[in-house]
Parts: structure tokens; C-alpha cells; sequence
């Protein structure tokens, strides 16, 4: 399989984009997790890797969306991105996420790639905006990845995204991307309506021959203004979709990413850990995309080295987050994390201004935690990647955690509804 991946790469994609990726995301990534690592034993703290949505607005409205993708567009600009991107590497980082609403509606977001070839950008996008000029600037660019979000077959792609013919204009762009051989992924948002299709060895074969290079399968969670929590998936079907992936490391020659488990296949939060955080597109710093709620924001004058070491509202998050479950406290415990936005008086982040009634009708559900069904990663390459760069940072050293709740118990008014 490791030969396998290796001639792909060697021999379907441009040699200096391959190069830009491994120095700009894979060592110097490397090297910012260790400072991260560092920096904790001196009891500082800066995130090794930030998510930033960019801007609000999307051409599409999916199923689940807690982005206020109707309201008032909102970007963040060149200079604001410059002065995050500069103090960021400052600390050690290189690189950065790429979220919107749809990051290709940014009127400057091409720009910000070009202004920082040291840096390695993954651009989460539908892909129907990406054009021939648009693919190819980003192999001219050579530090940009575009992750394209396929979210089912043809039927499923319309229903779950709002929109018609959403899945030919996708793939219309992803193959624009191939075409230029810039490295692209493709990741799903996987639910009840698309597992069956997307989780299977059919569609990882048509992906490699297609000339994808990695995969990320993200679970959907049930959150925003119409949460669709009858589209989350079982505890059985989360250990399907861990199996999935953890078999297909080891026997395809793709790379597939996760951000819920560690290489013995315990359960973490990325957010909790410390690994990252997230800038929304009004550039307020939010634990996470889908935890709406802020004290600080990129355009606060002191640094951000101060702001992420002196915010209370994000330490206090951590703690409680650890403290809660190895999983998604958001899922299992909105109560909890309710009271701790209540505590700090946090602002709600987002246009609408709906997210604390959001939470506050949260039912918890079970989240990627589920102990005693760890599966730990077959791949030698994955295991050790994840042992030395992607843990838990100590983050739960110590405690114990009892099991997540079970899913709730489905009425005739809850069905209903």
C-alpha cells in the first residue's frame, strides 16, 4: 500500500507542489506541534493550528448549517489575515484552514495565498466556484489544497444542500483541480442519508482513480438554527465509519484523515486538546466552528500571543471540555457548556443571534466517545504519526470519564416534530 501511495504521488501530481506540501504542512506542521508541546510545559498556550472561516456567505444552503450564510456578507480582509498569519508564524505555525460559508466567494482570497508561500493552506470549499483560472493559480501557488466536500450521490447531494445539480458542478470543479494536478482531497460530513453510499470501498477506488489524494470523513453533527438530528449517526454506525477508515489506511493507496481519535483509538476533541481553534468570519475566536460563542476577536489591539494566552473564556473551555468527555462536549454535555458561556458572559458570535437558544434545546446525544469499542490504527505510519504529533497534548491525564449518555428515546411528539 505504501509503495502504492508513493508512485501516486511521484507520478501524478506536480513535484513541486508534493515538496510544498511536505516542508510547509509536514515538517514545519511538525515543528509547531512540538513548540505547542513546549509551551505547555511552560504553562503557555497558542494553538499550533487555526481554523479561520474567512467569510459568512455560500452559494448552497446545506442541511445542518450553523453559518449565517443568508445574512449580511462578512470577510475577513487581506490585512486582518496578514497581521493572524504573520503573528501566527511568529509562534511557530505554517498552517492554516480555510473555512467559510464558501471561501471562494472571498473576493481576496487568492491573494492571501499568494502573499504567504511559508505557509500551507487547506481550503474547505463545495468546489463549485473553482475554475480552470482558479485551479490553476493554485498550482501556481503550490501551498493550497483544496478539500472538497462531496456529500452524496447525485439525489442525496440536492437534498442535503439545498440547491440542484449540486453534484456535477462539483465534481466539475474537483476535476478542474485534478486536471492542474493540484493535491485535492474530497471529505464528507457523514449521516444517515449518505453512509451507505460515501462509506464504501466502491467510492474510495473511483476516488484513486480519479487522482484524489487524501479523504476526510467528518461525523455530522446536529447543531444551528435546523439541526437535522435525525440525521446523526448510531454509536454502531460511528465504530462502521472508525472501522472504515482505519481499514483503508492500511490497504489503499489514499490518505485519509481524522480529527476524532488518537492511534489507540481513543476518542479526543481537537478544540479541547488545545490543538486548534477558530476565527469566525467577524473574526471573533471561538473554541470551535460549530461553538458559536466569543470574548475575543482578531481585531482586538494587544497580540494575539496575549489573547490566546490570557483568555479565561478558551482555558476555562478546555478544562470543562476534558473534564466532561473524551468526545464532543457540545453533543454530550450542552448543559455544561451552556453554564460556562453563561459564567463568562461570552457574546454570541454569529448574525443571527439564536445561538444560546440553540444550546440551551440541545437533547445530548452520543458523540465519537465510546469506550470499550476502541479501535486502534493498523497503518504502523498512522499509529506513529499520531502517537508523536496528533494526541491528546495530557489534556485528559487523570480522569476518568463515565460513559456518554445514550441516544434519547424517540416519542410519538419527537417524531412528530
Amino acid at each position: 500500500m505504501y509503495f502504492r501511495l508513493a508512485k501516486r504521488v511521484l507520478t501524478e501530481t506536480d513535484p513541486r507542489l508534493v515538496w510544498k506540501l511536505a516542508w510547509n504542512m509536514g515538517v514545519k506542521g511538525a515543528l509547531s506541534v512540538f513548540r505547542h508541546k513546549s509551551r505547555l510545559k511552560r504553562g503557555e498556550f497558542y494553538p499550533p493550528f487555526l481554523y479561520v472561516s474567512v467569510i459568512n456567505s455560500c452559494n448552497l444552503r446545506c442541511q445542518g448549517c450553523w453559518v449565517d450564510v443568508g445574512h449580511k456578507q462578512a470577510t475577513i480582509d487581506v490585512a486582518a489575515m496578514d497581521r493572524l498569519i504573520h503573528e501566527s508564524k511568529q509562534m511557530g505555525n505554517s498552517f492554516f484552514g480555510i473555512l467559510g460559508g464558501e471561501p471562494f466567494m472571498h473576493p481576496e482570497l487568492l491573494q492571501i495565498f499568494e502573499r504567504h508561500p511559508d505557509c500551507y493552506f487547506q481550503v474547505f470549499t463545495n468546489g463549485q466556484l473553482i475554475t480552470e483560472d482558479v485551479a490553476r493559480a493554485l498550482r501556481k501557488f503550490g501551498n493550497v489544497t483544496p478539500l472538497v466536500s462531496v456529500e452524496g450521490t447525485e439525489i442525496i447531494s440536492d437534498e442535503r444542500r439545498g440547491r440542484l445539480q449540486v453534484w456535477s458542478k462539483t465534481m466539475e470543479g474537483l476535476h478542474h483541480c485534478l486536471k492542474h494536478k493540484v493535491l485535492t482531497g474530497v471529505c464528507t460530513s457523514v449521516c444517515k442519508t449518505n453512509i451507505d453510499d460515501l462509506v464504501t470501498n466502491a467510492w474510495v477506488d473511483r476516488l484513486i482513480e480519479m487522482g484524489v489524494f487524501y479523504m476526510w470523513y467528518h461525523t455530522y453533527r446536529p447543531v444551528g438554527p435546523d439541526p437535522h438530528p435525525e440525521m446523526s449517526l448510531t454509536p454502531e454506525q460511528q465504530r462502521r465509519v472508525r472501522q472504515f477508515v482505519v481499514d483503508t489506511r492500511a490497504t489503499k493507496p489514499i490518505i485519509v484523515v481524522d480529527a476524532y481519535y488518537d492511534h489507540a483509538g481513543q476518542a479526543l476533541c481537537p478544540a479541547a486538546t488545545g490543538f486548534t481553534h477558530h476565527v469566525g468570519p467577524w473574526g471573533d475566536i471561538e473554541p470551535c466552528p460549530i461553538i458559536q460563542f466569543a470574548k475575543e476577536s482578531i481585531y482586538d489591539e494587544r497580540p494575539l500571543r496575549e489573547t490566546f494566552q490570557n483568555s479565561e473564556f478558551l482555558r476555562d473551555f478546555r478544562q470543562l471540555a476534558a473534564r466532561s468527555t473524551r468526545g464532543c462536549i457540545v453533543l454530550e454535555a450542552p448543559d455544561a457548556l451552556k453554564t460556562l458561556v453563561d459564567k463568562h458572559s461570552a457574546r454570541d458570535s454569529t448574525a443571527r443571534q439564536t445561538a444560546a437558544a440553540e444550546l440551551e434545546a440541545m437533547i445530548p446525544r452520543p458523540s465519537q466517545f465510546d469506550p470499550g469499542h476502541e479501535i486502534p490504527e493498523r497503518s504502523w505510519a498512522y499509529w506513529l504519526a499520531k502517537k508523536l504529533v496528533f494526541n491528546d497534548f495530557g489534556a485528559y491525564n487523570g480522569i476518568v470519564h463515565n460513559p456518554p449518555p445514550k441516544p434519547p428515546v424517540a416519542t410519538e411528539a419527537t417524531v412528530a416534530s
